[in-house]
């Protein structure tokens, strides 16, 4: 049986504090398109929108100015998650691996009961960059990885996870960087987005 985790400092973790490396120098990637996975462009309109909900949420915010100045990297870090969502969705798809919307909500459901609310866990991820109406799909990203992890063991779904990234051929725009998939780490020494084999003392409630 799959175990869910409902704390926020668990939920997401692979995903909401994680952004493989993006370096300075970079391939071409598509005309207008920030990055291009598997064929699936990701366009500069569309991360600028992304980007543009979460500064909005941010201003709107009561620690408005605060959020605003830990999130300099906004920008490159929205990129990445949309990349990783793609990354783990492709994983999950061609390994069986899906989630309803019922388990969905029933992990949002879990994860406001864990951290205080729903209104405490939108400002949570909203400190992680990520706008309340994101929210639904870091968290649908997270069950994928976690039915994985449960299918196969952490250290066989880092490997699946690394040959997909390859396989989906990864081109982002040198305005953002170059992809990483093998390192799975952030400039700013964020955590990899690949997770240790070995338990790392965080609970999961069953």
């Amino acid at each position: 049986m799959i175990r869910r985790r409902t704390a926020l400092s668990v939920t997401s973790a692979a995903l909401l504090a994680a952004a493989p490396l993006l370096t300075a120098c970079g391939q071409t990637a598509h005309p207008g398109a920030a990055a291009v996975v598997g064929g699936d462009r990701i366009t500069v309109s569309q991360l600028q929108r992304q980007v543009a909900d979460v500064r909005d949420a941010q201003r709107s915010s009561p620690q408005g100015e605060q959020l605003t100045a830990n999130s300099a990297r906004l920008g490159q870090d929205t990129l990445v998650r949309l990349i990783q969502y793609r990354i783990v969705e492709k994983a999950g798809k061609d390994n069986g691996v899906e989630v309803t919307r019922r388990e969905l909500q029933r992990q949002r459901a879990d994860v406001e009961a864990a951290n205080g609310g729903a209104e405490a866990v939108r400002a949570r991820f909203l400190a992680l960059g990520i706008a309340p109406d994101q929210i639904d799909q870091a968290l649908a990203m997270d069950l994928v990885r976690s039915k994985l992890d449960g299918k196969f063991g952490t250290a066989r779904t880092n490997e699946i996870l690394m040959r997909t990234s390859d396989a989906l051929h990864v081109d982002v725009n040198p305005r953002y960087g170059v992809w990483d998939g093998k390192r799975g780490t952030a400039q700013s020494a964020l955590e990899p987005w690949l997770r240790p084999a070995e338990p790392g003392g965080i609970a999961r409630p069953a």
